[in-house]
């Protein structure tokens, strides 16, 4: 799949997409090269919290879904983000110096205006990543554990993310010295048909053993309504739930990824563009999505405006038939 950056008529700048739909069979239709190794970012959210309910760390101490959808999420860090995570971490007893993610300034817009102009520090509450480390910590709470250098690939809480990640995947990443996500935890390269795989797994959880199942089933209920809490105002995961009338699992992740999962379908789609960049995986998402008959094609296209707000071009799908289909 290729991605075109009009201006005007001309093509201006062109973004290539490796792309893969699978069911639990494997996959379903193909764009570019499906056994490419990519690094999944924050896309593999859905699969990482597996071991907060697995364990039982969330029915322990009360997980509730908004909480679950923060332990997936790559949040804006608005004011409601915030407190939901403080709130969270103070429950389970510990406190923002727990928190190995790192300090940060918010990812959405507005609330990065309204945090400058109150002369703030970066903290790490406000990590996008926040949620997903409170999530950490409340198994590492759960099972009695040392939770200091929780992000460690040795730590017994990183070590059930690997074996989740490994497991929802098939593939094989015991041989794999892991590299490290911008948020310190350990992170792997993985075919992007393993990644689409590993979503079609996840919204066909009868194929799943008893535990995976039943925390899939409630992982596949957490985005209704709450897409807000998994990304922010104004975020492609908040404007794709708020355009497909059927359940969504999706996630964006740095540098040009997206996972996303159709439970109604039992369907998993996992792509990676080839440079990174975000303007173009989210128009992709929405051509895989629109190819699937999920979204309208009219949802597809997106414009480029000036410093004026007129339209002066637009992104667009070049190739969006698939390379093979099954």
């Amino acid at each position: 799949m290729k991605i075109a950056v009009t201006r005007g008529e001309a093509v201006e700048s062109t973004h290539v997409v490796d792309a893969v739909v699978a069911d639990l069979d494997g996959p379903v239709a193909v764009w570019g090269r499906p056994d490419r190794l990519v690094i999944a970012r924050s896309a593999l959210k859905f699969v990482q919290v597996l071991p907060l309910l697995r364990t039982g760390a969330a029915h322990r101490f009360g997980v509730t879904d908004i909480e679950l959808a923060l332990a997936c999420s790559s949040h804006s860090g608005e004011p409601a983000h915030v407190d939901a995570v403080r709130a969270w971490l103070h429950r389970i007893g510990l406190d923002e110096d727990a928190l190995a993610c790192g300090p940060d300034v918010p990812l959405g817009s507005q609330a990065l205006i309204e945090h400058h102009r109150a002369h703030r520090e970066p903290a790490a509450v406000l990590n996008c990543c926040s949620g997903k480390h409170v999530g950490f910590l409340t198994v590492a709470r759960h099972l009695r554990l040392d939770h200091r250098g929780y992000i460690e690939p040795d730590h017994p809480v990183q070590r059930l993310v690997t074996a989740a990640v490994a497991e929802m995947t098939g593939q094989d990443l015991a041989g794999q010295r892991p590299g490290r996500d911008g948020c310190g935890i350990p992170t792997h390269a993985i075919a992007v048909a393993s990644l689409a795989g590993a979503m079609a797994r996840l919204v066909s959880p009868r194929a799943l053993d008893r535990e995976t199942e039943r925390a899939a089933r409630r992982l596949i209920e957490v985005p209704a309504g709450r897409q807000f809490w998994i990304s922010g105002t104004g975020r492609p995961e908040v404007a794709l739930g708020e355009a497909i009338d059927e359940p969504l699992l999706v996630k964006t992740g740095a540098e040009g990824v997206f996972l996303a999962g159709l439970p109604e379908r039992g369907l998993g789609l996992a792509l990676k563009v080839a440079d990174g960049a975000s303007r173009a995986s989210e128009v992709a998402v929405s051509a895989l999505l629109a190819h699937l008959g999920a979204l309208s094609p009219d949802l597809v296209e997106r414009p480029v405006l000036n410093k004026a707000g007129v339209e002066i071009g637009a992104i667009t799908v070049a190739d969006p038939e698939p390379s093979a289909v099954r």
